[in-house]
């Protein structure tokens, strides 16, 4: 049995229409000979009927807080309507297709609410329609905790869910498909030059969406990765070119030292000083408080003057609050944003930063604060200056042609 995992996102099934394609495009896969497994997220984007951030509008006013509980079992249902439809539309099409839960489809997660990890995946049922040529049609973003809970993945969770169901039944390959054709050089929006990536590795993936290229959920990247399942991230259209294939193996020019580039924004660049050499020790217990509050930090930095980092706007409240609690001087600016250039070809080749400090000072754009490894480079600079970075970057780098 070829199985094969195909994922819709929220905007390929906004409309009636794109519910036809998106059901075409399974069908096609029947016809190619595939078992295919269907992976949906909540139909739509804020302000349409089902979509999540609609549903989060229904518990945002005033009045009680709601729990996280409840705020996952509301989500869920976005995901759950959504399979109901594509099942539906899928039997109008001519096909036997059965809509499931994350919990019917034997998707077993941790017992946190909100951004809650995939334990186990229980593929009999799965199996048993497949072998039935019954197409399950799963609602993504969603499990069940040991407890019986229903939980949520986080978003861009049904990425996960796609990933994880692809590595439990071992299956040929992933298709995402979504509102654009592919990963591009750099957001389309911000540098009008950028090109399609016809081809990068796992690991180059999950950098660009840690980044900020949004085009699938770096987790779902990485479970792809260890399981060596290559993902194909298509347009949910007429268009019938390739779009981006994910592979482990791909190949890789030994002259194009960047695959592309991404830009972070909404985030906070805090100043944590340090005035007593004496109780540098206990300053730096910072990160343990953060870490308690479940605060991500980025692009740290550690002197013995002063620490700095990134973190997220909407953490700044959390952030502020444990650093005045514990008497810490220090400061936040919020009109910067992180730029980063990734490629699997820079590793062991001279002369990438130097590349990246000359293409940003030719601009001038100064830089604040830098951070890499063996495949990124990222760099501080202010968000006024986030789109001519990206065009700098981008021509340093001699991206205009689409990347192979």
């Amino acid at each position: 049995m070829r199985v094969l995992v195909q994922k819709f996102g929220g905007t390929a099934l906004g409309d009636s229409e794109r519910r036809r394609t998106a059901a075409g495009k399974v069908r096609e896969a029947v016809e190619a000979g595939y078992s295919p497994v269907v992976v949906v997220s909540a139909m739509g984007r804020k302000g349409q009927a089902y979509a999540t951030d609609t549903l989060l509008d229904l518990i945002g006013d005033e009045g009680c807080p709601v729990s996280l509980r409840e705020q996952d079992l509301l989500l869920s249902c976005g995901e759950v309507i959504s399979a109901v439809v594509m099942a539906v539309e899928l039997k109008k099409q001519g096909q036997e297709a059965r809509a499931l839960t994350g919990a019917q489809a034997g998707i077993l997660t941790s017992s946190e609410h909100g951004s809650s990890r995939v334990k186990k995946i229980a593929t009999t049922r799965l199996q048993s329609l497949l072998e039935s040529r019954i197409i399950p049609v799963v609602a993504g973003y969603q499990g069940i905790s040991p407890e019986g809970e229903i939980t949520t993945l986080g978003r861009g969770g049904s990425d996960t869910t796609a990933s994880v169901l692809a590595y439990a039944l071992e299956t040929e390959k992933i298709e995402i498909y979504s509102d654009v054709s592919g990963f591009m050089t750099a957001d389309p929006d911000l540098y009008s030059g950028a090109v399609k990536i016809k081809e990068l590795t796992h690991k180059e993936a999950c950098e660009l969406t840690n980044l900020g290229a949004r085009i699938i959920h770096p987790r779902a990247a990485e479970v792809a990765r260890k399981a060596r399942i290559p993902i194909r991230v298509k347009y949910n259209g007429e268009d019938n070119s390739g779009g981006s294939l994910i592979d482990s193996e791909v190949n890789i020019e030994q002259d194009k030292a960047i695959t592309g580039v991404a830009t972070r924004k909404n985030v906070i660049f805090v100043e944590v000083f340090l005035e007593k050499a004496e109780s540098y020790s206990k300053d730096l217990q910072i990160f343990k408080l953060m870490a308690e509050k479940m605060i991500s930090l980025d692009m740290i930095n550690i002197r013995t003057d002063k620490l700095t980092f990134l973190l997220d706007k909407p953490r700044i409240k959390t952030a502020r609050k444990v650093l005045s609690d514990n008497d810490y001087k220090f400061s936040f600016h919020d009109d910067f944003c992180k730029v980063s250039v990734v490629g699997g070809g820079m590793t062991g080749q001279p002369g990438v930063m130097a590349r990246v400090v000359e293409g940003l000072n030719s601009a001038g754009i100064k830089i604040y604060q830098t951070v890499d490894s063996h495949t990124t480079i990222s760099c501080l600079v202010k968000a006024e200056k986030e789109t001519a970075a990206v065009a700098a970057l981008h021509e340093a780098f001699n991206l205009n042609e689409e990347v192979e």
